[in-house]
């Protein structure tokens, strides 16, 4: 036999638990979608934009997490890939604005959202380094590969598994690209 309330019970956690997916899931895509604007921002050279979009985005991952939690909301794939997106955002942010690499202030993130985030941020300067040498601005050019560089180096300490290797081993490539991108700067030179 069944007890009836303990299926009651569960039928109104579940429907609970539903709902407040739904909610992360639609928040957590604007996360997603604004922090690729905030990039395509940046790589216009409108700071001033990308910092008023930060404040939007940073407003509604405080608000996610006094609502539901930080436990609740980081179990979701949605909110994890909406802060990857973010932290990739902050950190490109951070260096085109000549800081480190470093925590973001007032927002609770995991190391995999942090490592996931500045491996994917090596992508955005190889970009950046590709729009650089077109422009034949090439001195910014080594100053961007020292920097994947700098950056390749402190990552390679980690012992990378699972999802975090993909992203490893994708910023390796990145690296690549951008030391063939100073390659053949220099060899036109």
């Amino acid at each position: 036999m069944i007890n009836k309330n303990f299926i009651k019970k569960l039928k109104k956690d579940y429907i609970a638990s539903n709902s407040e997916r739904r909610q992360i899931i639609s928040l957590s895509n604007i996360i997603l979608h604004d922090s690729k604007r905030i990039i395509f921002t940046l790589h216009r050279g409108d700071m001033k934009k990308a910092e008023d979009m930060f404040v939007s985005v940073e407003n509604i991952l405080k608000k996610l997490e006094k609502k539901f939690s930080f436990k609740r909301i980081s179990d979701e794939g949605s909110y994890r890939a909406g802060v990857e997106e973010y932290v990739e955002a902050k950190m490109f942010y951070f260096l085109m604005m000549g800081k480190k690499i470093d925590s973001i202030k007032g927002i609770k993130i995991n190391y995999d959202s942090y490592i996931g985030g500045i491996c994917d941020c090596l992508g955005e300067l190889v970009r950046l380094a590709v729009n650089k040498a077109s422009n034949r601005e090439l001195e910014d050019v080594v100053k961007l590969k020292n920097t994947v560089n700098n950056v390749m180096a402190e990552l390679v300490e980690f012992d990378m598994t699972g999802y975090l290797r993909t992203k490893y081993d994708q910023a390796r490539g990145h690296l690549r690209k951008i030391e063939q991108i100073n390659y053949d700067v220099n060899i036109r030179k």
